[in-house]
């Protein structure tokens, strides 16, 4: 059993859906970095995503492209963020997925990559810009590393992802099903469309893996009104906001941080 799949089982043995955090690596600093991860895991946080800096993030609105920017400004790479989670990662029990874009992955090499990812501790990995039909190259070692543990490669499904294409994804998919609840890009949203519950209801009709909902998840309101009908949420943009506000205060990691992850995960308990 994945770590993933093992989480999941757990949160849903005590009737609680799960909270997964996205932070971006390197922002402000990777010393940074690696006390937030601790510091969500200890408010909460069941799974975390870890947003790999790029200078083109099509898919991220102002605020995560900021963080990427600053994360890039201070020399972040996938290799020192590869070297930062090694070090961290015997304390960090929770899955860790690493969310990014491809063209980095692609220059490090998809092999070594694989190799550093698993000795890194990576248990699921997000590739936004690269589509299911040629995602087949990479998972040729994702799936199987030598004397390792399979990376789950978690698929995003839109509003717009229909028919045949949404049947083969699901079928082929791993770890959880990651439902994109707008069309556009990451951000804090008012409001989420007046039919995601029911796109939700539907997608967990057709998969026996969890369903996550993510974009334009920002409060515990909107947290706890997904959970009820999804398996967790996915909090972005609204973390990377308080990381920008209060990233050199020392207030930034329990009394913002933490404080903001477990009000989060109290709405999903009892779900």
């Amino acid at each position: 059993m994945s770590k993933i799949k093992d989480t999941f089982k757990k949160i849903g043995s005590k009737n609680e859906k799960a909270l997964v955090m996205y932070l971006t690596a390197g922002d402000p600093d990777l010393d940074t970095t690696e006390k937030l991860l601790l510091t969500l895991q200890e408010a909460g946080a069941d799974i975390i995503e870890i947003g790999v800096p790029f200078s083109d993030p099509m898919a991220d609105g102002p605020t995560i492209q900021r963080a990427a920017g600053r994360a890039l400004k201070g020399g972040t790479t996938l290799e020192n963020i590869f070297d930062m989670l090694k070090g961290v990662r015997p304390g960090l029990k929770v899955p860790v997925i690493l969310f990014g874009y491809f063209n980095p992955v692609l220059n490090l090499g998809l092999k070594r990559f694989s190799k550093r990812a698993r000795e890194a501790g990576i248990d699921g990995l997000i590739l936004v810009d690269l589509p299911y039909e040629e995602s087949r190259e990479i998972r040729r070692f994702t799936d199987n590393l030598d004397n390792g543990n399979k990376i789950d490669f978690i698929n995003l499904i839109s509003p717009v992802t229909d028919g045949r294409r949404l049947e083969e994804i699901i079928s082929d998919a791993s770890g959880f099903l990651y439902y994109v609840s707008v069309t556009g890009v990451t951000g804090v949203r008012d409001e989420l469309p007046k039919d995601v519950e029911e796109q939700i209801v539907r997608l967990k009709g057709m998969t026996e893996l969890p369903v996550v909902v993510g974009f334009g998840v920002s409060n515990p309101e909107t947290a706890s009104r997904l959970g009820e009908v999804s398996d967790g949420v996915v909090v972005g943009s609204a973390l990377v906001n308080i990381i920008e506000e209060y990233g050199k205060s020392g207030d930034l990691l329990h009394n913002k941080v933490g404080d903001f992850v477990s009000s989060l995960k109290e709405g999903l308990k009892g779900g």
